[in-house]
């Protein structure tokens, strides 16, 4: 099968930012990870890269392996003009329910990229309304069609996985660091088996007892 140049991608990737870019404006991409798992937090990022700067490999974090993932994010942090991150812990997601949580850590990474670099324009994977003064522009599956997304996407996802795979050194019986907190075989019977610990969402698993 013949390679696909990455520059192909990135063309198509930048259909949003184009525009954006050509308008003069800095934009920045955000993205979460973590919605869906029984324990951990949601980690949001932003992320502004400037026009022209194409780091290899940028694509939407679930299509990309853990290696890969990782050094990218490395090249993000090098290239970028600002990144933020923001965490919604399982007290808060209990509390305030995941999508109000999520918003709360989609506003602080917001936050924290904002005060390196102030953007224009905000893309956003598939969440509207945030409480925030830009323009904001929410995206479907965001994060496989925007660059600025698909690197927030990477961002977040490496950030999260380092968090979980570091607590599975205090709570080894769940297998965190394989499962990242999500409901796999392994992890429900050890919800079971042990009970829950303190990075478990209550409200996520009141059904397995």
């Amino acid at each position: 099968m013949k390679k696909v140049d990455y520059a192909d991608r990135y063309i198509s990737l930048t259909e949003f930012e184009t525009p954006l870019w050509a308008e003069g404006l800095t934009v920045v991409g955000a993205d979460e990870v973590g919605r869906g798992p029984l324990a951990g937090p949601v980690v949001c990022a932003c992320v502004s890269i400037a026009q022209g700067i194409v780091i290899d490999g940028i694509d939407d974090s679930k299509k990309v392996s853990e290696k890969k993932r990782i050094r990218l994010n490395e090249l993000i942090r090098e290239n970028c003009s600002c990144v933020g991150l923001g965490w919604a812990w399982q007290s808060e997601i209990d509390e305030l329910n995941i999508l109000e949580a999520t918003k709360k850590a989609f506003v602080d990474a917001y936050k924290r990229a904002a005060s390196i670099k102030k953007p224009d324009v905000l893309l956003i994977d598939a969440v509207s309304g945030l409480d925030l003064d830009v323009r904001q522009l929410s995206i479907i599956h965001g994060d496989a069609r925007s660059y600025l997304i698909a690197a927030a996407s990477i961002i977040a996802k490496v950030a999260r996985d380092a968090y979980m795979i570091e607590m599975d050194k205090i709570y080894p019986m769940y297998g965190f660091a394989r499962n990242k907190g999500y409901g796999t075989k392994e992890h429900i019977d050890a919800l079971k088996r042990f009970g829950p610990c303190e990075l478990h969402r209550r409200t996520f698993i009141k059904n397995f007892f």
